[in-house]
């Protein structure tokens, strides 16, 4: 039996190893998986050691196997505790739900733990081998017990509103642990808990944590970028290039130096697509040199920026600020002859993190279409690769930022009280690369 605890921990170490060395989402989900992680391979260590001591209750000291059985113990319950952490905030991400039974699910962690460290051991003697019984085993295992149904319930009653992959997770992960807590539960001397804890880790691990799996989104994701921006408008770039003919023919040449210089800026920079992630100037920069050549084609289109100097460093998605303002031109101001503000806001929330806005003052949704801009942005994940149409800017925008930031950052979109849309981002302030 202790060859398969040591055996085990071996196996995990590894996947630990992986998984720390490769680049990661610092994210609240991967964050509690790293937790987990660590915590999965303290239970290993005193699993393999309980095994010893418990089977050698003659010559192993009670005190130091009491000791080492209730670390035993209450590492479980962290263990299967972290489990239900990180499906509940996988599916919180996925349907936008809040987590409700948080602060029961915490209440149950702290009597389980205390639990296993003040009630009395009670040791049964077997021929096929020893094991602990009575109430100090009964409670514990009925905080896993109650956790399990909290992550099958959590399964269950977001069924069609998870990803199949996070739902194929998920439910493996379920199936394996209860299958290993009612094997445990027929033979005590098994002592297989750690098996199922491993299996379980392993099953998020290959499905969702794979760091050759994010690298490989991070791949797709970088070519439907470099695909978007291969595909700048023509239409934009033709009457660009006819403002330019005409305000010659009115003006003087420095009308017309000034604008091809705006016009040069945008291109050299909306065409460093090797850098997935870029400071908010220079993402602004790239911004003000679309915008000033819109406003020349639109005399009567205006322009606000107020952003906070201190975030000028943060580092933003590459190219997620002009797909949005686009969008806002196409379809709020241009019902309106494009006449009218757009206003770029950027500046750090109470958590500290840094939300982006970007108003207008056009048109605001046709009817039924908020709902719909809403269902896409929720679930970006189950929408398809697009190539064309008017949702890839937004769509793509949202999928680069949950997967270079981290899930709980995103693009969403509300309406103003006066008229036109508001997008708002949100995204990290810090300053070194996501």
């Amino acid at each position: 039996m202790l060859r398969m605890e040591i055996a085990l921990f071996l196996v995990l170490a590894f996947v630990a190893y992986i998984y720390f060395s490769a680049e990661k989402q610092y994210t609240q989900l991967h964050r509690t998986f790293s937790a987990l992680l660590v915590t999965a391979l303290v239970h290993l260590v005193l699993d393999g050691i309980t095994v010893h001591t418990v089977n050698h209750l003659d010559t192993v000291p009670r005190l130091l196997n009491d000791a080492v059985h209730r670390l035993f113990i209450g590492s479980m319950v962290l263990v299967i505790y972290l489990f239900y952490q990180y499906i509940a905030i996988l599916v919180e991400e996925e349907t936008g739900k809040p987590r409700r039974l948080d602060r029961a699910a915490k209440l149950f962690l702290a009597a389980a733990v205390l639990g296993s460290f003040l009630l009395p051991i009670q040791y049964m003697r077997t021929p096929a081998g020893n094991y602990s019984a009575g109430l100090y085993v009964t409670m514990p295992y009925g905080a896993v017990t109650f956790y399990l149904l909290l992550c099958a319930g959590l399964l269950v009653v977001n069924w069609q509103a998870i990803d199949r992959k996070r739902k194929f997770a998920i439910g493996a992960a379920l199936l394996i642990e209860f299958t290993v807590c009612a094997l445990q539960g027929l033979h005590h001397t098994w002592l297989i808990s750690g098996m199922g804890i491993t299996l379980m880790t392993l099953a998020f691990y290959l499905t969702l944590e794979n760091p050759d799996i994010l690298r490989a989104e991070l791949t797709e994701q970088k070519m439907s970028m470099l695909y978007l921006k291969s595909q700048v408008n023509p239409h934009f770039l033709y009457n660009t290039l006819d403002t330019i003919r005409i305000q010659a023919q009115l003006d003087g040449d420095k009308k017309v130096a000034d604008l091809l210089m705006r016009l040069v800026d945008f291109f050299r920079l909306s065409v460093k697509v090797d850098r997935q992630m870029v400071a908010l100037d220079d993402e602004l920069e790239l911004l003000e040199a679309y915008l000033e050549l819109m406003c020349c084609r639109y005399p009567e289109l205006r322009c606000e920026y107020d952003i906070d100097p201190d975030l000028g460093g943060a580092q933003v998605p590459n190219f997620i600020l002009q797909p949005i303002v686009e969008n806002s031109l196409l379809h709020g101001l241009k019902n309106k002859g494009y006449r009218g503000t757009v206003s770029v806001t950027a500046e750090k929330t109470a958590e500290g993190r840094m939300e982006v806005r970007v108003a207008d003052t056009g048109s605001g949704f046709t009817e039924g279409k908020k709902a719909a801009v809403d269902e896409m942005l929720l679930h970006y994940a189950k929408q398809p690769a697009k190539l064309e149409g008017n949702s890839i800017g937004i769509l793509n925008v949202q999928k680069r930022i949950k997967l270079l930031c981290g899930r709980e950052y995103g693009l969403w979109y509300t309406e103003n009280p006066a008229g036109g849309v508001t997008a708002h981002l949100l995204l990290p302030a810090r300053e070194e690369e996501v």
